[in-house]
């Protein structure tokens, strides 16, 4: 705990839904924190040692400036359009992957010695209009990305990015991505919109509404705790790796193994080897490389008046 103290994170991006739970996660942890975003949270919503401060990183020069007067030893890169098709295509293009490569320019030129940037599973290019065939599941990092709008391909652009920066610095600076799978904050347990707008219970009880992502899921808390993992194993895993994020199970009450060749028939035929609970996403290179394991699911963390039969309720309090 004390040797992260003495560690300054700044987070780009910290009052979105994601950067809430990161911000506050790694603040709990130890870390000295510092959240960036075009508008800070209210007062009361982090902890009181957090710093925040509010800035356009889009602006000639004020990522630079940013990291020259907080002078973190680690920056995370959240910071994003976070909806495929919530603005333009080319507007989403530009702002993600410039925001990118201003914040890794500035943190690489200045030195910051750890550098991760977020990325996104739709890289992968699941839901194409055209059809979408991937090698096998479950899928992993050696799966093809195949992106088809501009969000996809702008966090494709941002791990190349990564990769491009890293191939110039050598061993000099540790550089990682991350794939968080679909994001549940804390408060969307108890009920609160998703950012799709369903309820979990809601995507849970119509699988017409999870099938387009192929189910996939996460805790905004585990995503802090893999961050965590994630920072102190930079200096020993092999440098500007890419990792999915996900929940351990899928977010389904069913097997995957039925449930996708029902809602998607082309790929139907991929998802035999999908047993049980098992996620279409998976996780094990984050096992393996970090030792991270995440520690909620749907079945543990839905408060039991969303929960839809008593026996789920019954059984989440079980594992409680």
């Amino acid at each position: 705990m004390a040797e992260r103290a003495q560690t300054t994170v700044l987070v780009t991006g910290g009052s979105g839904r994601l950067g809430r739970s990161v911000v506050a996660g790694l603040a709990e942890a130890g870390y000295d924190v510092v959240s960036v975003d075009r508008a800070p949270v209210p007062d009361g919503v982090f902890p009181t040692q957090i710093r925040q401060e509010a800035a356009d990183l889009l602006a000639p020069g004020v990522a630079r400036s940013v990291l020259e007067n907080h002078r973190p030893d680690a920056v995370i890169h959240l910071a994003a359009i976070a909806v495929p098709f919530s603005a333009p295509e080319d507007v989403i293009l530009q702002t993600n992957s410039q925001l990118a490569f201003q914040v890794m320019d500035a943190a690489t030129t200045l030195g910051v010695g750890r550098i991760i940037t977020a990325s996104s599973p739709t890289v992968l290019g699941y839901g194409a209009p055209a059809g979408w065939m991937p090698e096998a599941f479950p899928l992993n990092e050696q799966t093809t990305p195949k992106p088809w709008n501009a969000y996809a391909l702008s966090k494709l652009l941002a791990e190349q990015t990564m990769r491009m920066f890293a191939a110039a610095q050598g061993e000099r600076i540790r550089y990682a991505a991350f794939r968080p799978c679909y994001v549940i904050s804390p408060e969307e347990w108890a009920g609160a919109p998703t950012q799709q707008g369903n309820t979990v219970v809601e995507r849970l009880d119509d699988p017409a509404l999870s099938a387009p992502a192929i189910f996939n899921y996460v805790d905004a808390r585990d995503v802090a705790d893999f961050l965590d993992v994630l920072l102190q194993s930079m200096d020993r895993i092999p440098n500007a790796e890419t990792f999915f994020v996900g929940a351990a199970d899928a977010l389904a009450r069913e097997p995957l193994s039925e449930l996708i060749p029902r809602y998607l028939p082309a790929v139907g035929a991929l998802a035999g080897n999908l047993h049980g609970t098992s996620p279409a996403f998976s996780i094990d290179k984050a096992r393996k490389l970090l030792g991270w394991e995440p520690k909620r699911s749907w079945r543990t963390e839905l408060v039991p008046s969303e929960l839809a039969t008593p026996e789920l309720a019954a059984a989440s309090q079980e594992a409680r």
